[in-house]
């Protein structure tokens, strides 16, 4: 039977040292998948054959295996892997096959990693329940009636359930870190720019960044690093240097800032706040500074994030009108073609979106919302680089309750506020991941979320190793 560690370090080890084989570790999470996913529905589509064939040649041979042989990856079903589906979980994309990969995902396959499967989303990224698929919901490892968080659910569901080594996810607004602080396992959103957006599906081009979850913060280290860099095909991503987490050292504990307006925020539930409040006293112990700051954007990062993203989602989504690729209703004539597509290919809560976003770009609302929320964003940023110049690194929860259960927020306006704690980070650009306490809520997994200074990726990971 095989035996599968969480870290994919020593998981890497027993495969080195020949005591288990990669086709074995392979069909163990075949196996995981086939026992669980009809309940859970994290996989939309295992592509078995080409999993085992690959690792069937590191068996035969082992004398110069790749650096990241063995990790056995599911990928968010919005990027893009060549001769493959995708869809974004969207039935207006249904049958599309990509025609390349993305630089983010390519760069995992050249060093050795082993993809299994695509993962069921929110349609478009939309969501933060995983409850807005065309393959329907996905359903939270430890209780059906929950919901795994989104939009990247399908992927923390994955990793939680071990039915992969890990995975990848897109980050608009939390949805890496929030499903990652439902399913208990770690999510990790990098600065804007530091991985290529190359093959992503857009939702926001201006917020969305691939991420991965992971069983452990050192396997995202690792799987950050393979991913980050300069990406021609991309001219957003950033050409700075990938610094190596496991040499920085610390001459002094670091200075640590928390939201105060965050711990005294009603919504949050009372025992996330005495989590939270145990942890800053465990750092205080340590010698590290902790102090709570005043921030009074609080009430503005929601509307702020809803504002701009759904405008550029109105602006992006616009190229799928069933005449170049996709889904392509029955019509009489264009305009037909048009509005029967994009009325039978999206879903209620992308065309909520779109309708959104279309608004506050239109003619005599621009500068009220629009140009408004830009305006807050810049605020915002502002706030963020003078914070950073006292302080080395924020300290939050990363979402105000447990997952909650798939009836439970009907309101589309209560599922947008599951965000509150996330969305900061994408508004501003900055680097954040969420970590599991070891304290639960009612059995079910709740976390703290730790953000730095752009391109500070390298002190955040050695912070954790020294100081978590």
């Amino acid at each position: 039977m095989w035996s599968h560690p969480k870290d994919f370090h020593a998981l890497q080890q027993e495969l080195k040292a020949g005591k288990q084989r990669f086709t074995d570790l392979v069909q163990h999470y075949l196996e995981q998948i086939q026992q669980q996913n009809n309940a859970i529905n994290a996989f939309i589509e295992v592509w078995e054959e080409e999993a085992l064939q690959k690792a069937a040649f590191y068996d035969e041979h082992p004398e110069d295996l790749p650096p990241l042989a063995g990790l056995i990856l599911g990928i968010k079903d919005n990027l893009c892997y060549k001769g493959h589906k995708v869809t974004a979980a969207s039935k207006i994309l249904e049958g599309y096959e990509a025609v390349y990969t993305a630089t983010a995902l390519q760069r995992l396959i050249d060093k050795g990693a082993i993809i299994l499967g695509r993962l069921n989303c929110d349609e478009f990224a939309m969501g933060s329940a995983n409850l807005y698929s065309y393959y329907g919901p996905t359903r939270h490892p430890l209780d059906l009636t929950r919901v795994p968080g989104g939009s990247s659910g399908g992927s923390a569901a994955a990793v939680a359930a071990g039915m992969v080594t890990a995975a990848l996810g897109s980050d608009t607004g939390g949805s890496i870190r929030q499903p990652a602080a439902f399913c208990g396992v770690i999510g990790f959103k990098p600065t804007y720019g530091r991985i290529s957006r190359y093959g992503l599906i857009a939702y926001a081009s201006s917020f969305d960044q691939i991420g991965p979850i992971t069983l452990s913060v050192r396997d995202a280290a690792l799987l950050y690093q393979a991913m980050a860099g300069k990406d021609p095909m991309d001219n957003t991503s950033v050409n700075q240097p990938v610094e190596p987490w496991e040499t920085i050292q610390w001459q002094q504990p670091p200075k640590v800032a928390y939201f105060k307006e965050i711990l005294e925020d009603p919504a949050l539930h009372p025992q996330i706040k005495n989590a939270m409040e145990k942890l800053i006293e465990n750092l205080k112990n340590k010698g590290i500074v902790v102090e709570g700051v005043a921030f009074p954007y609080l009430e503005y990062v929601v509307p702020t994030y809803y504002v701009l993203t759904t405008a550029e989602a109105s602006s992006n989504l616009a190229r799928y009108d069933g005449v170049r690729y996709g889904f392509r209703a029955q019509a009489q004539d264009i305009e037909e073609l048009y509005v029967k597509t994009r009325s039978q290919g999206f879903g209620k809560e992308v065309k909520r979106r779109i309708l959104l976003g279309t608004f506050v770009l239109s003619t005599g609302y621009y500068d009220a919302y629009y140009a408004h929320a830009q305006k807050v964003r810049r605020l915002m940023k502002n706030y963020t680089e003078e914070l950073f110049k006292q302080y080395d690194f924020i300290v939050s929860p990363t979402t105000p309750t447990p997952a909650f259960r798939a009836n439970e927020r009907p309101d589309p306006v209560a599922m947008y506020l599951n965000d509150i704690y996330t969305v900061f980070a994408n508004l501003t650009g900055i680097p954040a991941i969420s970590i599991p306490f070891q304290e639960r809520v009612e059995r079910l997994p709740i976390a703290h979320q730790w953000m730095a200074p752009w391109f500070k990726e390298a002190q955040l990971f050695s912070f954790i190793k020294h100081y978590l």
